[in-house]
């Protein structure tokens, strides 16, 4: 008895982490049908053969109350017994939803596919602002972080004076000296 009591903590444990998964918002509440079928496909309960993420769906869509797009804790223990007797089809109910229940329990999401950051030199290369040329180096400052707009667009400065004349400013000093 002291085991399934823990079984169900875990699996209570596992619904929560799985409510959460992907949605910043999410109060562990209530697991929408994209987290449940993440559940079911990390979990092993879809096997391809005896139960797919089709029967996986319409548990999903015949156990949430009828106008709502998420499920609830108890939702989800009838939506397990639901599928237990399909995964597991020579055991009896019980053993089946004890099972199903084992397959769930201490599991959390898996993040298989996330994208990893490359490190590969061309990568390196082409992303180092202090092998840039021309018009593109003028985006970054010596250190190598971008300008902003500043490095985007050719600010306009009103001083009377040619953009790149380099004795700008320096007309009053001589007009001083004469």
């Amino acid at each position: 008895m002291a085991e399934s009591v823990d079984i169900l903590e875990q699996l209570s444990v596992s619904f929560k982490k799985f409510a959460v998964h992907g949605d910043p918002k999410a109060t562990g509440k209530e697991l929408n049908g994209k987290n449940w079928a993440k559940l079911c496909k990390d979990c092993n309960i879809t096997d391809g053969k005896t139960t797919t993420s089709t029967d996986v769906d319409i548990v999903f869509t015949k156990v949430k109350a009828k106008t709502s797009r998420v499920m609830t804790y108890e939702e989800f223990q009838k939506a397990l017994e639901e599928l237990a007797p399909r995964r597991f089809k020579g055991q009896n109910k019980e053993e089946a939803l004890q099972s199903i229940f084992r397959l769930v329990a201490h599991k959390e999401p898996a993040n298989m596919g996330v994208t990893k950051v490359l490190k590969a030199p061309a990568v390196d290369r082409l992303t180092d602002s202090s092998r840039f040329t021309g018009s593109h180096k003028e985006r970054f400052d010596s250190s190598g972080r971008g300008r902003g707009r500043e490095g985007r667009e050719e600010l306009v400065e009103n001083t009377g004076y040619v953009g790149a004349y380099r004795n700008a400013g320096t007309y009053e000093e001589k007009m001083k000296d004469k």
